[in-house]
């Protein structure tokens, strides 16, 4: 049975990020988080109400482990303070609303894993908001978007995560789209093994892979994007302002993986995101790469003990379906 913490454990960072007359008056975990603790910590004397702690304690990760990859390929696990803070600067830096950071602590002094103490954005999720205030959504969805376009202004000639490439070191891989036929090599494996009827279908799909992969072009620059935005990762402060969450994989990558990704999750909304210029044949490519990885990572987390267990069957499900649809479309 896992453990995880309490308030008597948090009290000592929330005293250093908020004083000491601050008291920690109750503490929630958040739901959704499968590599981090999120924990919403209520107070009292102290200027903020509550705040957000970010845990990346071992116990807090529901990813089995897996064999050892090499932490600088642009796929590894992105999580741990040191991705987080890279890509919070980076993004704060361009004007893109992100959380602020109250404290961050490696130290391992105050709390026995490394963990930040960050604003607490009280205005719930995207996600939420365009259930129950589609005009209110709506705004905040033209904002998402001309953020967006500033991240993916910016350019590199080299791809990889923020804090990889901050430090001087040089991503896996000769090229966005190599990285992800790989990868969507693996999942296809993976799936195959799983899912029967992705298993009936391996031979068809790996082929669909390798001539879909055969039409991108070469490719020179490279746009940062979140790496895994759907509307569950944008919170909507009490202005209507859209900030963004689960930062931790920020990157420069083809703009295009993004983009595929926020298709998917925001279906219907899409097009107020959507942008001229991108390149039919790499959103070909990604797409069932992206349906393929949608099917055995969840898959892969239920080896383990992550408690959402429908959820993850659920979305496994669906992408098996919409995968097998890319292969008549």
């Amino acid at each position: 049975m896992r453990q995880f913490t309490d308030s008597e454990a948090l009290s000592g960072i929330v005293h250093e990020a908020l004083g000491a007359e601050a008291r920690v008056v109750g503490v929630d975990r958040l739901r959704g988080g499968s590599k981090k603790g999120v924990y919403r910590v209520h107070t009292s004397g102290s200027h903020a109400a509550s705040v957000i702690v970010y845990s990346w304690a071992e116990n807090e990760d529901f990813w089995p482990t897996v064999e050892a990859i090499d932490p600088a390929h642009p796929f590894a696990p992105a999580s741990g303070l040191a991705p987080f803070l890279a890509a919070q600067r980076r993004l704060d830096g361009l004007g893109v609303r992100v959380p602020g950071v109250l404290l961050a602590d490696d130290s391992r002094r105050r709390y026995p894993a490394d963990v930040a103490v960050v604003e607490d954005v009280a205005g719930g999720t995207l996600e939420a908001l365009l259930k129950t205030d589609p005009a209110r959504a709506s705004h905040a969805l033209s904002e998402l978007a001309a953020m967006l376009d500033v991240m993916h202004q910016q350019h590199s000639q080299h791809y990889g995560r923020v804090d990889v490439l901050e430090r001087g070191d040089k991503a896996s891989g000769d090229s966005c789209e190599q990285l992800v036929l790989e990868r969507s090599t693996e999942d296809l494996a993976e799936a195959a093994e799983r899912d029967p009827s992705i298993g009936s279908a391996a031979v068809a799909l790996h082929d669909r892979l390798q001539e879909l992969a055969t039409r991108v072009a070469p490719r020179t620059q490279h746009g940062l994007i979140h790496g895994e935005l759907g509307p569950d990762h944008v919170l909507v402060d009490a202005s209507g302002h859209p900030v963004l969450i689960d930062i931790e994989g920020l990157m420069f990558f083809d703009v295009e993986w993004e983009h595929v990704f926020l298709q998917l999750r925001f279906g219907d909304q899409y097009p107020a995101l959507s942008c001229p210029g991108l390149d039919p044949a790499r959103l070909d490519l990604y797409m069932l790469a992206m349906r393929l990885s949608l099917v055995a990572g969840p898959l892969r987390l239920l080896d383990g003990d992550f408690p959402h267990r429908t959820v993850m069957q659920e979305i496994a499900e669906h992408n098996a379906k919409e995968a097998l649809a890319l292969l008549v479309s």
